[in-house]
Formats: C-alpha cells, sequence, structure tokens
C-alpha cells in the first residue's frame, strides 16, 4: 500500500463531479497524496493547482495506488470507466450510486478481476465533506477487513458506518434513509399545500412542523421492537382502527383548502385494507407486511 513520508495512504479517485471534487480536497488537505482522473480533463486543474496528480487516463489512474476510490454517475459509468483497467490486487472503493442487486454483482464483478471490494452509500452532500459537524457519513458493506484496513483514510472526509459483509447492504442502507426521508418531504409538502391559500406565513409553521417530526421520529425505534417481536400490538398508544377513524377528517379538509390528497391516500389505503383483516388493535406496522407481500404495488 503506497504512503507518503507522513504515513497517509495514497488515494486514486475517479470522477470529479461535486462530490467526487469535495472527497478529493479533503483527502488533499488531510495530507494523503490523491491521483485523481475525470472524463472532463477541465475539472483537475484546481485540485492539480492543490496538489492532486492528474492522470491521463482511467488505467493509469488506477496503476498509480493500491486504494482505489470510485465516484461516478451511475453503475453503467463505472463499467465504462473501468473497462480495459488492471484491477488485480487493488482496492476497489466504489461510492457511485446504486441498487443493492448492483452492488452486489460488481462485488462479484471486481472479485473476477482479482479485486477487493467495498460498497459505500454516501449520507451526505457536497457541502458536508470535510466537516464533521455536519453530520454526514457513509455506509459500507463487504469485505470487513478491508473496511478495517481503510478505515482511517475512508473517515477523513466524511464519517464511516460498516453495516456487513453483504455488499448489497450499504446501497440498502442508503436507499431506505432515503425513502423515509421522501416520505417526510411528502408529508412536509401537502402540509405547506394546506396553509398556501390561508393568511399564514409558511414561516409560522415551519418550526412547529420542524419541531413535531423531531417529536414523532422516535416512533421508529417502536416500530423496529414491534417487528422483532412480531406483537404489533406492544407499546400501541393510538390503534390502527382509532387512527382510520380519524382518516376522512384529513381528506375532507384537503378537499375544503383545494389540496390533492395524493399524497396521503395509498398510506391511508393501506391502513383500511390492513384494518380490514382484523388488526385494529394494532400500531400502524402492519402496512410493512402489507408492503412486502405487495412488492409490484
Amino acid at each position: 500500500m503506497t504512503q507518503n513520508a507522513l504515513g497517509k495512504t495514497s488515494v486514486t479517485l475517479l470522477g470529479l463531479g461535486a462530490m467526487g471534487t469535495a472527497l478529493a480536497r479533503t483527502w488533499l488537505a488531510a495530507g494523503h497524496p490523491v491521483t485523481v482522473w475525470n472524463r472532463t480533463p477541465a475539472r483537475a486543474a484546481a485540485l492539480a493547482a492543490e496538489g492532486a496528480r492528474v492522470a491521463d487516463g482511467a488505467a493509469a489512474a488506477v496503476a498509480a495506488n493500491t486504494l482505489v476510490v470510485v465516484c461516478l454517475l451511475d453503475d453503467t459509468s463505472v463499467d465504462e470507466v473501468l473497462a480495459g483497467t488492471d484491477l488485480a490486487g487493488k482496492d476497489l472503493v466504489n461510492l457511485t450510486t446504486s441498487t443493492p442487486a448492483q452492488a452486489r454483482g460488481r462485488a462479484r464483478w471486481a472479485r473476477e478481476r482479482g479485486a477487493r471490494y467495498l460498497d459505500g452509500g454516501i449520507m451526505a452532500v457536497p457541502p458536508m465533506i470535510g466537516v464533521p459537524e455536519a453530520g454526514g457519513y457513509v455506509f459500507y458493506s463487504g469485505s470487513r477487513e478491508l473496511f478495517e484496513r481503510h478505515r482511517e483514510t475512508l473517515g477523513a472526509p466524511v464519517g464511516t458506518t460498516y453495516v456487513g459483509e453483504d455488499a448489497g447492504f450499504a446501497a440498502l442502507y442508503d436507499v431506505a434513509l432515503l425513502s423515509a426521508m421522501y416520505g417526510m418531504f411528502a408529508g412536509a409538502a401537502h402540509a405547506f399545500a394546506l396553509i398556501r391559500k390561508e393568511d399564514i406565513d409558511p414561516a409560522a409553521l415551519a418550526p412547529l412542523l420542524a419541531d413535531w417530526l423531531v417529536a414523532m421520529a422516535p416512533a421508529v425505534h417502536r416500530t423496529a421492537g414491534q417487528l422483532r417481536s412480531g406483537d404489533y400490538t406492544e407499546g400501541v398508544g393510538s390503534t390502527l382502527a382509532m387512527q382510520v377513524a380519524g382518516t376522512p377528517t384529513f381528506l375532507s379538509t384537503a378537499e375544503q383548502q383545494g389540496v390533492s390528497p395524493e399524497l396521503l391516500s395509498p398510506y391511508f389505503a393501506l391502513m383500511r385494507h390492513r384494518l380490514s383483516e382484523g388488526s385494529g388493535e394494532e400500531d400502524l406496522t402492519g402496512v410493512i407486511d402489507l408492503l412486502v407481500r405487495r412488492p409490484g404495488t
């Protein structure tokens, strides 16, 4: 493994979009020798001025160091960029957003080419890189030995969280958290839509909405506990039957405010479906089983 006089591991980085550039700058600032390559060479100019070595091709960049980090647009881009490169003996860390199946396939692909493999899911946006207090981190999955070997280097730009030997787990955790985020954004969008035509300042609602979402967040721990035990009535504060009985009020309010119910209606429909199965004393956790049983919906 290549190191400089300070004992810092050398890194090759393929891909200099906003995220790749932020990663490269942070590694350079931490004293790591960095070799970079990008399809559009102009993007490397600023990093060269900051001390990065610019390779004249992806193959040369891969050849420069044992640790090779890939941060590209998508899985197809990884195929295109790494085609014809010699990966034998390399430690390949793929931070390209992918599905769990793509990550598992890429792990097999890397092993067939003699490389060790880690997959990563970045839970941060570029301005959070190099700013520990921002709270960003990267999920890693695949070889634990490889993760431990490079933990310090990978942790220089942003925090690290290892989630298992299955190479697909980082992508799965990534999408799971982001899916919950978009569900939250959907609820917030509906809330703001309800007041949009009223003499209510959105800035007055915002702190109330933020505090309410924070207050509700711990409910995920109750859900997890119920899923583990199989008892969906454990610790229930408001039963499914009670909550279903209240849904017409939400739909009527939306209609009266001239707001589409399309963000809420699918979830309410699942709640009614679960209630129809005789699960009125449960929490909302049973909706999860409906989703798993109906993967095509």
